[in-house]
């Protein structure tokens, strides 16, 4: 078979002044054969008719009207799936290698006979005229914190004339997250696009009881900013496509930015937010032109934040605890039976009572969780001792690992009087210094000498270890000192 360059040779040979039948020879070809094409002034390749004919029997023949039929009916029905039926109607006939050629029938019906696909429609935007927010699950990356896991999610805001982006670590989609990104993302700004897109709205609202009051805050919100809102259907890449990808990229470009590194550990939170910190600088440094057009267009920041928690009325229950989206928290037992003010964040709630702050606490993530703090009921506990071994929370009252060690050993020495000897050593440790409980726990674990509450507290008042090392705790608060204006507060509802 004459190659295209074997023609080429032998057109050259002839332009250089050789004869026909010896630029045919040095081109390796029969000098008929050369000079058909001489005269046709075509490669090979150029004469080739279309194949239109089939070199082997079609293995559908007589029943792909019937696959035309199913993708009549079934649009969206795909070639593996006919495959398997056909297999079904005709025992025998079809073998796997065959799968191939009907997806390429499949393929070519669709392409002229199916229903059209879906549009990507590329955005054209202006200078500091749309901002964009969404959250993205970035537990895959296998970022890990001093070795531990970090589950977290990345709320991100991008401007979408510029490319501009940044984003922030959270735990969940809640309006919290969703108010204090927004947030720190206009103030690292330094200034307020016209409007506002995402498609995270009802993950937020899914998170809430009251969708109307969700609305409400949202709306106050964007209204503080000046900042008109809207929202896109999820997941409909084709109605906002440059807006829909760019979570993806995000994530794909912090993976690549964790591989540079070598490393997907840090040393804390705050190391992890400094890289990412500086990944958003890396994404953002090609786009500094496009971005100094959208500075100078965007309106100005209000005079303050707005406050980007969520209040709550909640009252203290028999057991010292209330709960807050389907959470447990303990507060002191001062406060039972008192209505509080819980003031609900992003990552920590806190607990008012008579315009006062008496508790911040850490935010359980997810449902059905608890977080009891021993210092607000070992006054009782050490007083109904009998009440620990079947206490709900009791794991919640173990303050380090020593803690717990101490109280097995009690129970296999002692196990009549080990949770009351445990409960004095707990109450020991709330009265007067944790940190020092423990570390003589450790001293007694490790002489492998028989504990006692009392042995416990010798210890500790003959000034062995260090007193410095103080637990934070609440000043008692007088209830009564606050009745009138307790009274006030029903009075109006509250």
């Amino acid at each position: 078979m004459v190659t295209d360059k074997q023609v080429r040779r032998f057109m050259q040979l002839l332009e250089s002044g050789e004869k026909k039948g010896i630029a045919a020879m040095k081109a390796g070809m029969d000098e008929k054969t050369a000079r058909k094409y001489a005269k046709a002034g075509k490669l090979p390749k150029d004469l080739k008719s279309e194949h239109t004919w089939r070199t082997r029997k079609d293995p559908f023949e007589g029943v792909f009207s019937d696959v035309e039929e199913k993708l009549k009916i079934f649009p969206g029905i795909e070639a593996l799936t006919l495959f398997e039926w056909l297999k079904r109607e005709y025992p025998g006939r079809f073998s796997d290698g065959q799968l191939r050629t009907l997806q390429r029938r499949v393929k070519g019906w669709k392409a002229l006979y199916g229903p059209g696909k879906e549009v990507f429609f590329p955005q054209e935007h202006w200078p500091g005229e749309l901002s964009a927010s969404d959250f993205t699950h970035m537990g895959s990356l296998g970022v890990t914190i001093a070795g531990q896991p970090l589950d977290h999610l990345l709320y991100h805001f991008v401007l979408t004339y510029s490319n501009w982006e940044t984003g922030s670590v959270c735990f969940s989609e809640s309006y919290e997250s969703l108010s204090s990104g927004l947030q720190d993302a206009l103030w690292k700004l330094g200034g307020v696009p016209g409007m506002h897109r995402t498609d995270s709205l009802s993950a937020a609202v899914n998170n809430l009881n009251d969708k109307e009051e969700f609305t409400r805050r949202y709306s106050g919100l964007l209204r503080h900013y000046g900042v008109e809102g809207s929202k896109t259907q999820s997941g409909k890449g084709n109605e906002n496509g440059d807006i829909e990808q760019r979570p993806y990229r995000v994530k794909e470009a912090i993976d690549q930015a964790l591989m540079l590194r070598g490393s997907r550990d840090f040393k804390d939170r705050a190391d992890y937010e400094r890289f990412l910190e500086w990944a958003f600088g890396q994404l953002n440094a090609g786009r500094k032109e496009r971005f100094r057009e959208e500075l100078q267009v965007l309106r100005r920041l209000p005079d303050r934040r707005l406050e980007d928690c969520r209040r709550i009325q909640a009252r203290v229950n028999p057991s010292s605890t209330i709960r807050i989206q389907k959470n447990v928290y303990s507060v002191h037992s001062r406060l039972i039976g008192e209505k509080v003010e819980v003031r609900l964040y992003a990552e920590h709630l806190e607990v008012w009572y008579a315009q006062r702050c008496l508790e911040r606490i850490p935010r359980l993530r997810g449902e059905g969780k608890h977080r009891v703090n021993y210092r607000h009921i070992i006054d009782w506990l050490v007083r109904k001792p009998g009440a620990f071994a079947n206490y709900r929370y009791r794991s919640d009252l173990f303050p380090t690992s020593r803690f717990r060690i101490v109280y097995d050993i009690l129970k296999d020495d002692r196990p009549a009087k080990a949770d009351k000897e445990y409960l004095k050593i707990l109450h020991l440790a709330a009265r007067e210094n944790e940190h020092g409980v423990d570390v003589i726990l450790g001293e007694l674990i490790g002489k492998n000498e028989s504990i006692s509450s009392d042995l416990v507290e010798q210890m500790l008042y003959e000034g062995q270890h260090d007193q410095e090392i103080h637990d934070p705790h609440i000043e008692a608060i007088d209830l009564h000192d606050y009745d009138a204006l307790y009274e006030n507060l029903q009075v109006v509802g509250l």
